[in-house]
Formats: C-alpha cells, sequence, structure tokens
C-alpha cells in the first residue's frame, strides 16, 4: 500500500503542476531520471507526452521494458528507455532538451546530491518542471517512534541517513536545504508535499484495501500531504521546481 499511495500522489500533484504550468494538449519531452519499473513513465505516456527514462539498475531496466511490451504501439513509440546513471545526464542529453524532468527515489541513493539536482536543471527549458522525490529528514524519528524503537527514535533527530526496508543505508535530505539547492541552480522551489504521512508505517503484509478504502487514504494523504504541520513530519517530500 506505501507504494500504491506514494505513485498515485505524485501522479495527481505532477498533473497539476503540469496542467498549471503547459498549455492544455501540449505533447511534453519528458526525462525520468531513476525510473525503476517505469510507472510514471508510462502514465505520462498514455497522457501523449514523448518519454526518455533513464535507469541504471539492469533488472528494474527490465521490468519496465517488459511493462512497456504490455502497451499499444502508439505509447511505446513515445517512450525511450536507456540504460545509465543520473549523475551523467550531460552525456546522454543536451542541455534544455526536456520541459520535465523527474528524479523519484533517487537522491537518498547519492552521497553529494547537489551535482546531480544542478545537472537535472540543465537539461530543463525555460519555464520548465523539476519534480523531486525525496527521503524527509526532517522526520527520520517518525517511522521509529511508531513502531516503538525509542532509542533508535531518539538517535534520528541527530542523522540524516536511516536504513530503509532493503537493510540498506541511504540518506534523507531536508527541505531547507534542498529549497536553497534549488534557489542556486535557477530553478526555484515553486511548490512541494508531503507524501505517506499516515501509511508510511504499513508493513508489506497488511492486508489489502478495497477501493473504497484506498480512495479514503488517498484523500486523507491528499489533504495532510498540503497542510501544515502534517506535511511537514511526511515521510516523503515531493519538491517542484521551476526553471528560470
Amino acid at each position: 500500500m506505501r507504494d500504491t499511495v506514494s505513485q498515485e500522489l505524485v501522479a495527481r500533484r505532477l498533473d497539476e503542476q503540469i496542467s498549471a504550468r503547459f498549455p492544455v494538449g501540449r505533447r511534453l519531452a519528458v526525462l525520468d531520471v531513476g525510473m525503476g519499473r517505469g510507472a510514471q513513465a508510462l502514465r505520462l505516456a498514455r497522457a501523449g507526452h514523448k518519454v526518455t527514462g533513464l535507469e541504471s539498475d539492469r533488472d528494474m531496466l527490465a521490468a519496465a521494458r517488459e511493462a512497456l511490451a504490455g502497451e499499444p504501439e502508439g505509447i511505446r513509440e513515445r517512450v525511450r528507455m536507456i540504460e545509465g546513471d543520473g549523475t551523467e545526464t550531460g552525456v546522454h542529453f543536451l542541455p534544455g532538451s526536456f520541459d520535465v524532468v523527474l528524479c523519484h527515489g533517487v537522491l537518498m541513493h547519492v552521497q553529494e546530491p547537489d551535482a546531480m539536482v544542478a545537472g537535472l536543471a540543465r537539461m530543463l527549458a525555460p519555464g520548465g518542471l523539476l519534480s523531486l522525490l525525496v527521503r524527509n529528514a526532517d522526520a527520520l524519528a517518525m517511522r521509529s517512534g511508531l513502531a516503538g524503537d525509542w532509542a533508535g527514535a531518539l538517535a534520528a533527530f541527530d542523522s540524516d541517513t536511516y536504513t530503509n526496508r532493503l537493510g540498506l543505508p541511504v540518506r534523507a535530505d531536508r527541505l531547507g536545504a534542498l529549497k536553497a539547492t534549488l534557489a542556486g541552480i535557477a530553478a526555484p522551489l515553486h511548490a512541494w508535499y508531503g507524501v505517506r504521512i499516515f501509511t508510511d508505517h504499513v508493513e508489506d503484509d497488511e492486508a489489502e484495501l478495497s477501493a473504497e478504502q484506498l480512495e479514503r487514504v488517498l484523500a486523507l494523504e491528499d489533504r495532510a500531504g498540503r497542510t501544515d504541520p502534517y506535511r511537514q513530519v511526511a515521510a516523503l517530500l515531493h519538491l517542484c521546481g521551476v526553471r528560470g
């Protein structure tokens, strides 16, 4: 359920930001860096946009290509998938080539993210939209605290790293620092949302929700993710910067 909530909320907010910035019906050039299994890339291709996906994990790339193979020809021809690292966008693409650049769930695996974010911004045409999804370092104590791991929660206050559900050490970002980074690379923060305020602690094997129950959860998460103080303690932050 956590992944479903994240993907759906990010998709809805992307649609909102795209609709606010670009004329209705315009076909956009989209770059999805670290596209994973291609959920957002395929959704945007179905909406008529031309999408390039960049993914360094060969298993993920294979899964994305398999998913694409099941789409109608008209959608398949709008998607290009490339094996590559998000720190090397300048190797693959010319500056200003894209209207929208997505980088979701990637920065947590990058030790020095500022250079990568700057490279992503360079891929944007003027007025283009940069969409980042990151772990919220200001709320790292929440998961441990809700799970009753008091020592872990206390230690999280002084850290910007954590161990993810796969047991891997990864890092988190703070809203203030990312806001400063975006301003410094001429893609200032335009809007930001919280993602997974109430559902981050849900276990993978928890019973599947009905469509009606899921829509209630999404409505709750969407409302909280736009509202202070709730969004400040979300597990993830969705930031949208606009290229000047």
